[in-house]
């Protein structure tokens, strides 16, 4: 199993700290969200790209990807009937396909719940065509820069589309692309009625990318979350890519959130054997 950090957990710590901490207590991945480099991706320059891009070989850590891609953003939306809108917002994830290919990433983990929701008037088989005709419209860029678009389904609390594995598989289809898939994540599988390993097993086909976390926001092992079943799953299925600890609640500090977190894993996988 491959352990990578989310690097907003790192809040105002400089990145070479950041980076350098991660691989001393035993990530070997960092997943990035762009606002913490620039809030507007398209004003990231080449140099600072080449900066954050040797920030993280330094450290012996790989880049797994990108995250958050619409976080602190303004005027893009995956679902609204305004079609210069969904053209933009198409061509904000080609700018960003291009950063992650620049920080030699190959994940871009889409979920974005303000971004994509439901608007007033806009149906759910509606919305899904809006998306999927921004996800289509970028998947060009995305392909020639080797980068998977990984979609996020997320919980009730976080909005109101996208909100189970089948719905993140069903977009997946209609965008009909090798590099378009699903991003599993724990908190929000716990949302579901189906148990958190029956989705993994039955996503498995559709599977590129893992988020470890707890429903109370926190890193795995923090919370009520059993990880045993969940690291059984992945290993039944063959998934032997990136588990990214990515986290919503930073009270417990930096240190503790980040040991325990991975800790806990190495734990489980251990008794999975």
């Amino acid at each position: 199993m491959k352990y990578a950090i989310c690097n907003e957990t790192f809040q105002d710590w400089p990145f070479e700290k950041a980076f350098a901490y991660a691989k001393e207590i035993g990530y070997t991945g960092v997943e990035i969200a762009p606002f913490t480099i620039n809030e507007d991706v398209r004003l990231i320059t080449p140099e600072k790209r080449a900066e954050v891009r040797g920030q993280i070989i330094d450290a012996g850590l790989d880049c797994v990807g990108l995250h958050w891609l619409l976080a602190k953003t303004e005027g893009f939306y995956l679902t609204t009937t305004d079609a210069k809108v969904r053209q933009e917002t198409a061509d904000y994830l080609k700018e960003l396909a291009r950063l992650c290919r620049d920080l030699d990433g190959k994940i871009m983990v889409l979920g974005s719940p303000f971004q994509r929701n439901l608007l007033p008037g806009v149906t759910h088989e509606q919305a899904m065509e809006f998306a999927a005709e921004v996800v289509r419209d970028a998947m060009p860029v995305l392909e020639d820069c080797g980068v998977t678009l990984a979609l996020e389904p997320l919980g009730p609390a976080e909005g109101d589309f996208l909100n189970t594995a089948e719905s993140g598989i069903e977009l997946a289809k209609m965008v009909d692309s090798p590099n378009c898939r699903l991003h599993l994540d724990v908190k929000a599988m716990s949302s579901e009625s189906k148990p958190i390993a029956n989705i993994i097993r039955d996503s498995a086909e559709w599977t590129a990318h893992f988020h470890a976390n707890d429903a109370n926001l926190l890193g795995p092992g923090m919370g009520e979350i059993d990880f045993v079943p969940i690291f059984e799953a992945l290993k039944e299925t063959g998934y032997q890519d990136w588990v990214s600890v990515e986290v919503f609640d930073y009270d417990p500090g930096v240190e503790k959130i980040c040991e325990e977190s991975l800790a806990y894993m190495k734990k489980c996988v251990a008794a999975v054997g």
